[in-house]
Formats: C-alpha cells, sequence, structure tokens
C-alpha cells in the first residue's frame, strides 16, 4: 500500500465513523499541536490492569463481530 491509498483509506474511515466536520475538526488539531503518536500509545494503557485490557479487547472483538 502506497502512501496515497494509506492517507486515502484513513480519511474515509474517519468520516465514515465520525463525519466530515470531525474529520476536519481531527486534522486540524493534529496539525496544530505537536503529537508524539509512539509516547501517547505508549501512557494509553498504563492505568489498566491485564484482565482490563484483556476485557476491553474481548469486547472490542465482540462488536467487530456485530459489524
Amino acid at each position: 500500500m502506497n502512501d496515497t491509498v494509506l492517507k486515502q483509506s484513513i480519511i474515509k474511515h474517519l468520516i465514515d465513523n465520525f463525519g466530515h466536520v470531525h474529520t476536519e475538526r481531527f486534522i486540524a488539531l493534529i496539525i496544530k499541536e505537536p503529537f508524539d503518536y509512539t509516547k501517547w500509545q505508549e501512557s494509553l494503557y498504563e492505568n489498566l490492569s491485564v484482565e482490563e485490557l484483556s476485557q476491553k479487547a474481548m469486547e472490542h472483538r465482540k462488536m467487530k463481530k456485530l459489524q
């Protein structure tokens, strides 16, 4: 997958799930504020136990199957 296709897929996903207005708002936020995805990802689940994280993963998987 090349960069153009990747960007198009992500924008389509954002629009389909959040609508045009919120997608534009998200893009503006990302451009405006420095954002280190790796650092954010490292702290995303730090307050969850392994059991809580596992439960969230199972719930997410169940929801994906229903779609």
